[in-house]
């Protein structure tokens, strides 16, 4: 019951990013500003739960680890084999105004591209300083609130950048976006109650894979639940730009934010495959920057190159 009241709230959350989306937020605004908060506060909650449980630390990171890798692996890499994750979409022939709004069109999907460029380049430097604060073993709060501020000054960035698009195109904010904001809390309480349920019952488990020894790992995977929702429908309505930054931005909600929350209120110590976490993170984010920045697309071989890397990292960290 309370799996299935955490995949209803995550369909909740996805109907009102699709109105969203039909009311004219433009997909890389929501992707970056909107989806993160909806797709991550699972993570978030889990710090909270963690923390008020006094369960061990290394869950919050391996939770974080695991959801940011299949965020930048499988949950990227599914999509461009199914539909091919193609951002510059191809020229087409045409004449007069035809050619002309394709040429806008083109220029929106360059525009896109930078942006989503620039999203993939934090990640590396957000997972540089997680590794970077963490090299010693543990996570202080100094470390946290280094964390924290970092997310805090990319997102100022973020809603300065939307401010300034709608002052040049002379928009302003549809009123019915505040239902959605109200749905959207409705559905992340109903988060909220389903995880704070499931680790309570996970955690009187302590024999077999689905038991307390592995919450991190479990965890991540079912926050990575709502991401792959993401994925397959905006994937399927042929939205490369919100799956890469949906996924992303809900990458950036675990690593700075969630470690650095957790890193704040307590010392955290890291699991013992951090590094070989970080490495692989920091890998399959050099292999988005590549074939965007030069193809404008993620090819379709590169899909099952990521999704089996995702394999060997399953491999290696749980039975290694």
């Amino acid at each position: 019951m309370l799996l299935a009241l955490f995949i209803g709230s995550s369909i909740l959350l996805i109907w009102r990013l699709e109105h969203m989306t039909e009311t004219g937020v433009e997909g890389t605004v929501l992707g970056t500003l909107v989806m993160p908060y909806c797709s991550g506060i699972s993570n978030l909650i889990f710090v909270f739960v963690v923390y008020a449980n006094h369960q061990p630390a290394t869950e919050v990171m391996t939770n974080c680890l695991v959801n940011n890798i299949t965020n930048m692996t499988l949950m990227m890499g599914v999509p461009a084999i199914l539909w091919g994750m193609r951002i510059i979409p191809r020229p087409a022939a045409a004449k007069g105004k035809r050619r002309k709004k394709n040429d806008k069109n083109r220029q929106e999907h360059q525009i896109n591209r930078l942006s989503l460029l620039l999203t993939l380049t934090a990640v590396l430097f957000f997972t540089g300083a997680v590794w970077a604060l963490g090299r010693d073993g543990t996570l202080t709060r100094n470390d946290g609130l280094v964390l924290v501020g970092l997310f805090l000054f990319w997102q100022c960035f973020h809603v300065f950048d939307v401010l300034k698009a709608n002052v040049r195109k002379n928009k302003s904010l549809n009123w019915t976006l505040l239902v959605d904001f109200v749905l959207l809390l409705i559905g992340g309480y109903g988060t909220y109650v389903s995880i704070d349920g499931l680790v309570a019952w996970i955690s009187h488990i302590h024999t077999g894979f689905v038991s307390a020894k592995y919450l991190g790992w479990l965890s991540g995977w079912l926050m990575v639940l709502p991401n792959g929702l993401l994925a397959l429908y905006y994937g399927w309505k042929r939205h490369p730009e919100i799956i890469y930054t949906s996924q992303v931005g809900d990458s950036h909600i675990c690593i700075p934010l969630s470690v650095g929350i957790y890193s704040l209120m307590t010392d955290m110590a890291v699991p013992e495959f951090f590094q070989a976490g970080v490495l692989v993170l920091v890998g399959a984010t050099l292999i988005h920057l590549l074939f965007v920045a030069l193809f404008g697309q993620l090819p379709r071989v590169m899909g099952w190159v990521l999704t089996a890397g995702y394999g060997v990292f399953v491999y290696v960290g749980l039975f290694r």
